[in-house]
């Protein structure tokens, strides 16, 4: 095998970081955050990851339409709900 150079520190000036933005919010779904809180956190680009506490269908009635529509992803993983925006995939890959 050849060796290379790579230096990542060097990459970083490459990198097209201008559009991301947002953050991984954790909370907790169980009905006492108001549905235009997670619809708005998700528009501006955050990753929900909700401890559900309660029924699932009846706790994320509120914005789960909203966020498809838009174009986001939301995935039921064991405990939690996870709410991605656009342009952002929740890879279930590794999970088979």
């Amino acid at each position: 095998m050849a060796d290379f150079d790579l230096d990542l520190r060097g990459a970083e000036e490459y990198l097209d970081t201008d559009d991301i933005e947002g953050n991984v919010i954790l909370g907790v779904l169980d009905g006492s955050t108001p549905p235009e809180e997670w619809i708005t956190a998700v528009e501006s680009g955050s990753v929900l990851f909700l401890a559900i506490e309660g029924d699932l269908n009846r706790l994320a009635a509120g914005f789960a339409r909203d966020i498809r529509d838009m174009g986001g992803e939301l995935m039921h993983f064991r405990r939690f709900l996870v709410v991605a925006p656009p342009g952002v995939r929740i890879d279930t890959d590794r999970l088979s």
